[in-house]
């Protein structure tokens, strides 16, 4: 029963709310804006080209186009890091890197249940540019642009699902890049703004030759590449193959760091025991962070001289924990 003389306005309790509401929701919209808008990927998914033929193509190429151009050298991708681009994803610290090599993993079954079976067989024809800015190799017409599409669908549902940032704005066109000019900012300064198609006019039509598809790799944009010219790998999975294969092999193949093996059933226990590492690392750090403050070096310095006679006092407070601790 209500009070005499109270008042229940809902009209304008609802109006409030509903206020309410559209300003969270707006709020909700600017730091979802504002978290895109500081989108830089730095990280990628890498299916790298091991075919001999192709970088022997590709060699022949950029050689022909460095003869007519010689400024064009600076411009050139290394043989070592020939690749085509699966996925871009931006990857800020160890547990992102981690949930990022969860969602590689993961990936894996989706992909056997895209082939079943199958070998993905990738035929490179033909040169074009983006703009004039990148020259890259062509892939081929045929079904393996359908079934490559939908693995890097998958891959980016998979990512954005384990709340990594992951995509581009621009749809997507598989491709190997084998020149950038637009990271070259000297070469304007000379005047050499595009990249002339005349230059690889001899290539239009050929044909570099056919990648099967044995691997897919995580791998950093900004870190260290290897000695063999790759990108640095933070964990990778193998395409088609059974974990009795993976037992041969070879260290010395390209694009594996450190001797990092593709992943099998040993490969996902070492990939869980090296997660646990990291996990261990991290809970060492928080404890040296918290050790080197002053306020605990203080408290410790007590417990530890708390009772001893006056003379030794002095002493233990000049104790100093940093040089111990790094």
């Amino acid at each position: 029963m209500e009070r005499p003389g109270a008042v229940t306005n809902v009209p304008q309790i609802n109006l409030e709310r509903s206020k309410e509401n559209e300003w969270i929701s707006k709020d909700q919209i600017k730091k979802r804006t504002k978290k895109h808008k500081d989108y830089q990927p730095n990280y990628f998914l890498s299916i790298p080209i091991t075919n001999k033929e192709i970088t022997r193509g590709i060699k022949n190429l950029q050689d022909t186009i460095i003869q007519q151009d010689q400024r064009m050298s600076k411009a050139m991708t290394g043989d070592g890091s020939f690749h085509v681009t699966l996925l871009v994803m931006q990857l800020l610290n160890d547990d992102e890197i981690n949930i990022g090599i969860d969602a590689l993993l993961e990936l894996k079954s989706f992909i056997e249940e895209i082939l079943r079976g199958k070998h993905l067989i990738l035929p490179f024809q033909g040169v074009d540019t983006f703009g004039n800015q990148v020259g890259f190799v062509k892939l081929a017409e045929g079904d393996h642009i359908s079934l490559l599409l939908e693995i890097a669908e998958a891959a980016k549902r998979i990512f954005q699902e384990k709340g990594i940032l992951a995509g581009d704005s621009r749809s997507y066109k598989p491709h190997l890049t084998f020149m950038k000019l637009f990271k070259t900012p000297w070469l304007w300064r000379q005047g050499v703004k595009e990249i002339d198609p005349k230059l690889f006019e001899e290539f239009i039509s050929h044909r570099f030759g056919e990648e099967v598809v044995q691997r897919i790799d995580l791998c950093s944009m900004r870190k260290k590449k290897q000695s063999n010219g790759y990108y640095h790998c933070e964990s990778s999975i193998v395409i088609g193959e059974s974990s009795t294969v993976l037992q041969n092999y070879r260290k010395d193949t390209p694009c594996w760091p450190r001797g990092k093996r593709p992943i099998g059933i040993q490969d996902l226990i070492n990939e869980a025991l090296h997660r646990e590492r990291m996990g261990l690392k991290a809970k060492v750090k928080q404890i040296k962070e918290l050790l080197l403050k002053p306020e605990t070096q203080a408290k410790i310095r007590r417990e530890l001289f708390e009772g001893r006679c006056v003379n030794n006092s002095n002493q233990g407070n000049d104790v100093d924990f940093s040089d111990t601790l790094t």
